[in-house]
């Protein structure tokens, strides 16, 4: 059934072409823009604090990077968040870096208690540091398969009431009551600057088109999209096999993904 809810989300934005804004960090805002684009949403990054709430108010969703997380955005993110949650629209947030810039962990708590959070999306190294435990950290960037992922996924489902996922080797997505492991992906795609920003800037679209107030409905949206940016990786290694050249098979293969190909491509496991 989640294959089924997961595809029929990915029609819906191709359908409703939801707004997303994006206040993301400045290395990746591209890559997020044109993913967004080939995904068929409409994406908007708008991180200037003084247009941010109002802004936000008029959009589908709200995608938050800490990549490049500067004062500026940091009060950007807290107007966009307030104005995300008056109009009830669903806010993703992505703590790059934490595990390695503990400051970090305060701002995503800090955003928790001013306007709540729907998913949290970050590679297992940063869900490990969420969670209070040990991961194997580089920068923005973690190694593998970490031991106890599962674990830290679910109580910090918990513990924000929100969905969380992790994406490594295998993503793993929950959202305290449900658990899924995703198995579609390639190792290129850690090769490219980005690929985890454009993953939950995908989120931002699929939360965007999902009654939020439903049952499992931002579950199956993480699911979406996570699946989705690893089926396109694969489909973009069958034609490109060098790091510049992928980069550009990935933003095409995403605007050939449908739901159909969710349904025939999908790898994911309860």
């Amino acid at each position: 059934m989640i294959i089924e809810e997961s595809a029929n989300i990915i029609d819906e934005v191709r359908k409703q072409r939801p707004l997303v804004h994006c206040i993301t960090n400045y290395i990746t805002a591209n890559d997020c823009a044109n993913i967004l684009l080939s995904f068929g949403a409409s994406p908007a990054m708008c991180d200037a604090w003084d247009e941010a709430y109002n802004f936000a108010r008029i959009s589908g969703s709200l995608y938050i990077n800490f990549g490049t997380y500067i004062k500026e955005q940091e009060a950007a993110a807290v107007e966009a968040a307030l104005g995300a949650k008056a109009e009830k629209r669903p806010i993703v947030v992505d703590p790059v870096g934490c595990g390695a810039i503990r400051r970090r962990l305060d701002i995503l708590a800090h955003l928790h208690a001013v306007a709540g959070l729907d998913l949290i999306k970050g590679n297992m190294g940063e869900i490990m540091a969420l969670a209070g435990k040990d991961g194997e950290v580089k920068g923005v960037d973690s190694d593998g398969a970490i031991p106890g992922i599962e674990e830290a996924v679910t109580l910090l489902a918990s513990k924000y009431r929100c969905v969380v996922a992790a994406t490594g080797q295998v993503d793993v997505v929950g959202d305290g009551k449900r658990l899924v492991r995703i198995s579609n992906g390639v190792e290129m795609l850690t090769r490219i600057t980005g690929a985890g920003c454009m993953i939950g800037a995908l989120c931002g679209a699929a939360a965007a088109v999902v009654d939020t107030g439903a049952e499992g409905a931002m579950f199956a949206a993480a699911v979406a999209a996570i699946t989705s940016m690893g089926i396109a990786g694969e489909l973009a290694f069958e034609r490109a096999r060098l790091p510049g050249s992928f980069r550009v098979a990935l933003i095409d293969s995403i605007y050939g993904i449908r739901g159909d190909t969710l349904r025939q491509r999908g790898k994911i496991q309860w």
